[in-house]
């Protein structure tokens, strides 16, 4: 099992959990989603190799996601814009891999339009979703055939259009009104299993009933997920280059995303209770650390295509 994917699977696991970034943008951040989209489509041909390739992406993608949901948005939300910028930068490292795969054909200014577009697309779908609260939990707990018909469908929207580069399921999630509950069931199952090892079973059983709305939930991921595969399969295939001047748009949407959602906003109250050069050198610091990760995290990649 490969330790670097699991890794980069954390960090996939990170950005589907936090709104505004996007697990599939993560996925090209860190030189898998082609090859993922590849396993997935070839999975019925090839299910060792898919199975030994996906497997460590998905455990270290649970984890993260398990990790994030009470740990990393709690950093996010003490500390926006070094985490922000952290992400920024993870961003930013990852725009050489886009253009050497842009550079495949012979540049037309046509094709700017495809950017053009797919930056409008995701910036509207961005701010559709601010409307969401992420404290708002529709469904607390698996009580009926509709919360389980709800689940499916949340997940099967959420993670289909996550599936395109630069879409983030948590912003799908808010516009349906589903991120709280879906957030609020992964907690509820990192606090049942406290509760099992504590042996207190009364509120393991209370907790339980929310953690059952991730079953309907994850079936209706893997359905999306795969459908979208298919379409994202053929298009990397027969228009690998194009498919990347469009994740150039998405991905300076997702910087401008980033920047409005947890920099702008906490700029002036930060400044108020910390010096603004101690601020700026901060920011500046993790920026780079994430523009380093990045080009870290892809190398292994990199040289594997070489």
């Amino acid at each position: 099992m490969s330790l670097i994917n699991t890794l980069k699977g954390f960090l996939i696991g990170i950005a589907l959990v936090i709104p505004g970034l996007s697990g599939s943008i993560f996925a090209v951040v860190v030189g898998l989603y082609e090859k993922m989209m590849d396993a997935i489509n070839h999975f019925k041909s090839n299910k060792k190799a898919s199975i030994q390739f996906l497997l460590p992406i998905g455990i270290g993608a649970v984890i993260g996601i398990m990790a994030s949901t009470k740990m990393i948005l709690w950093v996010c939300i003490e500390y926006p814009i070094q985490s922000y910028l952290f992400f920024v930068g993870l961003v930013l490292g990852s725009f050489p891999l886009v253009f050497k795969k842009m550079k495949k054909i012979p540049f037309k200014p046509s094709y700017l339009i495809v950017s053009v577009v797919s930056f409008l697309l995701i910036l509207a779908l961005t701010k559709m979703g601010e409307g969401g609260s992420e404290s708002y939990i529709a469904i607390q707990s698996f009580d009926s055939w509709d919360d389980a018909f709800s689940m499916l469908f949340a997940g099967a929207f959420s993670m289909s259009l996550m599936s395109v580069p630069g879409v983030s399921g948590s912003i799908m999630l808010m516009v349906i009104n589903q991120y709280g509950t879906v957030y609020n069931a992964v907690g509820q199952f990192v606090d049942l299993l406290f509760y099992l090892l504590k042996g207190d079973f009364v509120a393991a059983s209370a907790a339980f009933g929310s953690v059952l709305l991730l079953v309907p939930f994850v079936i209706g991921s893997v359905v999306g997920i795969i459908l979208i595969a298919k379409l994202m399969g053929y298009l990397l295939t027969k228009y690998e280059s194009l498919v990347y001047y469009g994740v150039a748009g998405v991905m300076i949407s997702a910087l401008i995303t980033l920047f409005e959602t947890g920099v702008f906003p906490y700029w002036g109250a930060t400044t108020a209770t910390m010096n603004p050069i101690l601020l700026v050198l901060m920011g500046i610091t993790c920026l780079v650390i994430g523009v380093v990760c990045t080009i870290f995290l892809d190398s292994p990649s990199e040289e594997k295509e070489a």
